[in-house]
């Protein structure tokens, strides 16, 4: 970028940055040192399962809206309007299905890691497959958080961009590895208030000095921003009600239902009742999370149509845009520019430290622990926060790969979920409404899915057009002749006779349904695998590892064909279950029981079953 366009920081924006990172700091150190002081694994990693509902659901949404939301969604609605709006309609069912369904199960089996799921209802192998799986996933999209926010103020402001990654990487790594997860918890809430807070002000301040909300609406009302409901069911449509409403869904499942990040909230919560209702707190949250990114796109809209930045900002990248936009509107409100990067780098570090968090655990309890069941606490403490560290210093090597992405940094990190996340998804699907699946056809069924992911995925970055890059949006609406209206439809009828056929169409799915695609091929896969190699026996199924969803939808049928079918554990009697496993059945699988086992008694009065159901180890019949 040209020296004389940047925007620079003030002394108080340096300030506000500042305090913003010792703030994040201090309440690392607070938890270090108050408490039990991180001196066990249950408090480092699981906050000794005492948060209540309220912090809880502001990391939730911590968690999710990164860096990369806050400025690839304005991006996005700058370049293609409010279309990708309608994904806060995924947000209804993508919260309520983890909330009745994932939970209920996760948080009643006692676990630490949501991956200890996999061995009891399959097998050691396909824990360690979906570990495995989260961990590859993760480290990628960890990259992509760091870099984002450091390189968008590097391109506008001259801010050193490495600077700006190992200040981030090194203070979050160092508060998740000195306070755990009551730090990251804590830290989150402090950052999800001021996110809110700097894209507030971002507005504000936007629509003031682009003339009032009246004229913003008429500049992107005239520059054809504001989208309809698109019904169109093509799936290679990029942005639909479809692909967002329903592929979002899925999408939404594989973060708020299945992956460690989220799940280790859950289960950090008091009691399963205040695990459920911080879910159900983070839907309103989302929204207004969304509503002020989308809003945000639209000032920006307004302020800039019919101007191209590209030479001034040395990228033709729209997510630097975002920041350009934002210097270039607070740049004589010293303080707010400050506020704002503050605001983007809270996001990135509540990202990132729940990432560093998750990981560590997931590594401890899935790939350590069962190998070196004879582990003393403290050094199974003090290994925990090395991986953290070591987590931490594989996220900085992340972010200096992350350039070579050329997508929207939005569009990178939907495809990673999808393509990583989706696969997870189906795994846990297969396992919690089909009990006849067995771990062969669980393993067939993660490959089978990731395969099919990365090959679309691939598939559509090789096939990617390289045509000329679009002109910056207009600001007006033009009024067409009668001539100029035929030469267009005859253009459209061109366009649409080319379209990609074959493997190229097949390529173009939209990166929204990844997630769902890749689920449904992992189920699939799985059950016809499990029936070819013989289907998992009732007596074989661990009591609590099972959601009877088939057996309500097919509560028709006559009790003896519905017990034929399902095979079905009642979610009720999974506690007294967990309870009677033997020690050493405990131990091999992970099972984080607290001294005294199970909730208090009056919340275990509510499911505990009357008589004892047999239980048999959970080994494979294949």
């Amino acid at each position: 970028m040209d020296p004389t366009d940047q925007k620079h920081f003030t002394v108080v924006d340096y300030v506000i940055f500042a305090v913003l990172l010792a703030a994040s700091m201090g309440i690392g150190l607070y938890h270090a040192l108050s408490g039990g002081r991180q001196r066990t694994t249950q408090e480092f990693l699981m906050a000794d399962r005492s948060m209540s509902c309220l912090p809880v659901s502001l990391s939730l949404i911590a968690s999710f809206q990164s860096a990369v939301a806050i400025i690839g969604v304005p991006a996005e609605i700058y370049t293609h309007g409010t279309q990708y709006w309608f994904i806060g309609c995924a947000y209804v069912l993508g919260l309520f299905i983890p909330a009745h369904v994932f939970i209920p199960v996760l948080y009643r089996l006692r676990l630490s890691s949501a991956y200890q799921y996999l061995e009891l209802r399959f097998s050691k192998a396909v824990r360690i497959c979906g570990t495995l799986t989260f961990i590859f996933q993760t480290v990628i999209y960890m990259g992509v958080c760091v870099y984002t926010p450091a390189f968008a103020l590097n391109a506008v402001t001259g801010f050193e961009l490495w600077g700006a990654v190992l200040a981030t990487g090194l203070v979050c790594t160092l508060y998740t590895t000195i306070g755990g997860l009551k730090a990251v918890i804590w830290t989150d809430v402090f950052q999800t208030l001021v996110m809110f807070a700097g894209q507030l002000a971002v507005i504000v301040v936007g629509v003031q000095q682009t003339g009032g909300v009246s004229e913003v609406w008429r500049k992107v009302w005239e520059g054809n921003r504001i989208s309809a409901l698109d019904l169109n069911p093509d799936p290679t449509e990029r942005h639909t009600f479809w692909t967002l409403g329903v592929g979002g869904v899925f999408l939404m499942l594989s973060l708020y239902g299945v992956n460690q990040a989220q799940v280790q909230r859950y289960l950090s919560s008091r009691t399963e009742k205040d695990a459920v209702r911080s879910c159900y707190m983070v839907f309103p949250s989302l929204q207004l999370a969304l509503a002020l990114s989308c809003v945000m796109g639209l000032v920006m809209f307004a302020r800039y149509c019919g101007e191209d930045h590209s030479d001034k900002l040395g990228t033709s990248s729209r997510d630097a845009m975002v920041i350009y936009f934002v210097m270039d509107m607070l740049q004589g409100l010293p303080g707010l520019p400050g506020l704002f990067v503050a605001c983007l780098f809270s996001a990135a570090l509540s990202t990132i430290s729940s990432a560093f968090n998750s990981l560590a655990t997931v590594t401890m309890e899935d790939l350590i622990k069962p190998h070196f069941p004879a582990m003393t606490e403290e050094r199974a403490t003090l290994l925990s926060k090395a991986l953290a560290m070591s987590y931490g210093l594989l996220c900085l090597a992340m972010a200096y790969l992350t350039h070579l992405m050329g997508d929207s940094v939005l569009l990178v990190a939907l495809k990673i979920f999808g393509m990583v996340g989706g696969p997870i998804l189906g795994l846990f699907c297969l396992g919690l409404f089909f009990p006849w699946a067995n771990s062969t056809g669980a393993l067939a069924g993660l490959g089978a899915g990731l395969a099919m992911a990365f090959w679309v995925g691939i598939g559509s970055i090789v096939t990617r057009s390289s045509g000329p890059r679009p002109p910056p949006p207009e600001c007006r609406a033009i009024l067409l002749s009668d001539n100029a209206t035929t030469d267009i439809q005859t253009v459209l009828r061109n366009v649409t006779l080319s379209r990609p056929s074959g493997l190229k169409r097949f390529y173009s799915l939209s990166y929204m349904w990844y997630s769902g695609f890749s689920c449904f091929t992992v189920i699939l896969i799985g059950l016809i695998i499990s029936f070819l190699t013989g289907p998992m026996k009732e007596e074989d199924v661990t009591p609590g590892t099972i959601y009877p969803l088939l057996g309500k939808l097919l509560c028709f049928l006559p009790e003896h064909i519905k017990k034929k079918l399902c095979c079905v554990t009642p979610l009720g009697e999974m506690l007294s279950a967990q309870q009677r496993l033997p020690p050493q059945v405990k131990e091999r699988n992970g099972l984080a029981f607290p001294k005294e086992d199970g909730p208090s008694p009056d919340e275990t009065e509510s499911f505990l079953p009357e008589a004892h159901t047999p239980f048999v180890e959970c080994e494979t019949a294949v």
